[in-house]
């Protein structure tokens, strides 16, 4: 029976240790750059300081999204203008305006509002559907699809200034009253001039 040295045990069980503990290590770091990658760069500044001494501090975080920063403060200047009076038909969504961006969003909830998305401007605005009659968007809290969530060039966060365009994608349907309603296209009325476009106490949401 052939007998291994003890010095060239002690070597192997030596080799093989040092072997483990680099598997550990870069085990270890590979976890540790899987986490940091998926995060924000302030996430991932805390997150290696926490970790290490001598971790320089992050940059400001007007940095990250400078271009984001200048859009931003253009529009609250515009809206600050429409709040004194000066001449502007832009419009801003008052919690966007005030920085306020937990009224409505929650990174922690599924979907990332804090309640569900088909509820979330009437849990704000109920006054939408306090009517009998109610419009398909506004009744599904699919406002959406009229309306913009934080700032537009045109009042009322509306995506386009033209509101008959607005209506006329969904609606392609022939009018109940077509002759009425040629007279109206005739006298430029708008549709919301004789139709809330939300909701009604009346049939066709008639004002």
């Amino acid at each position: 029976m052939n007998h291994v040295p003890r010095d060239h045990q002690s070597r192997s069980v030596s080799v093989v240790g040092k072997l483990s503990g680099n598997c550990s290590l870069a085990l270890l770091y590979t976890v540790l750059l899987l986490l940091v990658a998926g995060c924000t760069p302030a996430a991932n500044s805390n997150f290696v300081s926490y970790l290490f001494d001598g971790v320089p501090a992050p940059p400001p975080p007007a940095e990250y999204c400078a271009d984001y920063i200048a859009k931003r403060e253009a529009v609250v200047s515009a809206a600050a203008k429409l709040i004194n009076g000066a001449v502007s038909k832009e419009s801003i969504h008052p919690p966007y305006a005030a920085k306020k961006c937990d009224s409505c969003h929650d990174r922690s909830k599924e979907g990332g509002f804090v309640v569900a998305r088909n509820r979330l401007c009437v849990s704000c605005h109920p006054k939408i559907l306090a009517a009998f009659e109610l419009h398909a968007p506004a009744a599904s809290g699919n406002c959406t699809a009229c309306h913009v969530p934080h700032s537009a060039t045109v009042p009322y966060l509306l995506k386009t200034n033209d509101r008959n365009q607005l209506c006329e994608p969904c609606h392609q349907e022939p009018r109940t009253a077509p002759k009425l309603h040629s007279r109206a296209t005739a006298a430029k009325l708008l549709c919301t001039d004789c139709h809330n476009p939300h909701a009604g106490t009346v049939r066709y949401f008639l004002r």
